[in-house]
This record gives C-alpha cells, structure tokens and sequence, in this order.
C-alpha cells in the first residue's frame, strides 16, 4: 500500500491525481495548513524532517520531491502507462519536463507569490520576475502548441508534474496570455482521475 501524506492546497494533489489515473490503491494522511501562517503542521516534521508535503511511503521507503515520487511510481506501478519506452525517442523530454517543474518553472512564480506581499518594496524585482514569468510560460506555451499534452501527444507523468506549474500561473492571471497553457490545465482538470483525487484530496484552491 502506498502512504500519502497529503497537505492541503500542495503539490500533494499532482501525487493523487497520478495515483487515480493509474488505478492504485493508495491511502491518504491529511495535514492542514496553519490558518494564519499557511505553513505545514508540525506534525509533518514527524514523517520527514524538513516538514513538507508530498511524502510518500511506498515498499517501506519515505520519498519527497514531487518529480522523484511520481517517476518511482510509474516505474514501479505503471506497467507501462504514462511514461514514454525508455530507449524511444520521447523519454528524454520526459524527463526534461520532470526536472523542468520545480528545478526551473516555479522559480519566478514562487517569486511572484513571495513578493506580491511585500507592496512597494518588492518594486525593484518586479522587472525581473515579470521577465522570467513571460520567459518560463513562453517556452511552456510554445512546447504545448498544436498538441494536447507535452510529450507524443498523449498524457504522461510529464503533464502531471508540470499541472502545478500551470495552475499556479492562473492565479496570478497569467494563462489569458497563453491560450495553449489555459486549454491544456482545462484539459487535465476535465479528466475523471483528477476530480476523483480532488474529491479525496479536499480543499484545493488552484483547481
């Protein structure tokens, strides 16, 4: 059975969606978010000791990061699905995009996110993050151009990793300027798997 430690309106959710798309049985601990801080409950620091969510406990083994959690899982519980062949063509990209969420993507937008409660004394970032933000969706906007997912035009954990990338960027406003972005996070939040990991995952703001 494989253990998720769940934290509300996280990076967590990407970790469900995955698990209901590929049909495994899963088992979830919710934690809340502080109401006035926003952090992580203490009680996460008990599972891993930098307190953060995801954590998942799969064949005895405790794992964090996003992109690790969700290329284990499909190595070990895909038989095949969502992922590219390895020797073929598409799997590099794969992993590009794996790597490509949180090693670069969320970079500018966690910026965005940290700075727009700073008021005017985030001004002399703002040049530069508005730079990057149009730089990062830009390059998103022009790999998902003419096709519905990122990699061989079909759903993979590419997508399920860089969801959080394109959610984050509607809450700032920004998937209007990237039609292909808007249409494929409408896509991926149509799809059965990721309302059911909704329904189980509770409250989640990006959606």
């Amino acid at each position: 059975m494989i253990t998720v430690h769940h934290l509300n309106n996280s990076r967590s959710q990407r970790i469900l969606w995955l698990l209901e798309e590929l049909g495994v049985p899963y088992e979830i601990m919710k934690y809340e978010r502080d109401a006035i801080t926003n952090l992580a409950p203490p009680e996460l620091l008990q599972v891993h000791p930098l307190g953060k969510s995801p954590v998942v406990v799969m064949d005895g083994r405790t794992m964090i990061e996003s992109g690790a959690i969700i290329d284990a899982i499909i190595r070990h519980h895909g038989n095949g699905r969502l992922c590219p062949a390895p020797d073929g063509a598409d799997y590099d990209a794969y992993q590009m995009w794996l790597h490509y969420a949180e090693g670069s993507a969320m970079l500018p937008l966690m910026l965005q996110l940290y700075t727009s409660r700073l008021g005017e004394a985030a001004a002399p970032l703002k040049p530069r993050i508005d730079s990057e933000l149009a730089n990062h969706l830009g390059f998103v906007e022009g790999a998902l151009a003419g096709q519905d997912w990122l990699v061989g035009n079909a759903l993979s954990g590419a997508d399920i990793q860089m969801s959080f990338v394109g959610e984050i960027a509607g809450v700032f406003g920004q998937r209007a300027r990237y039609p292909a972005i808007d249409a494929w996070v409408k896509r991926f939040q149509a799809r059965e798997a990721y309302r059911k990991a909704l329904e189980k995952g509770g409250a989640y703001s990006f959606a």
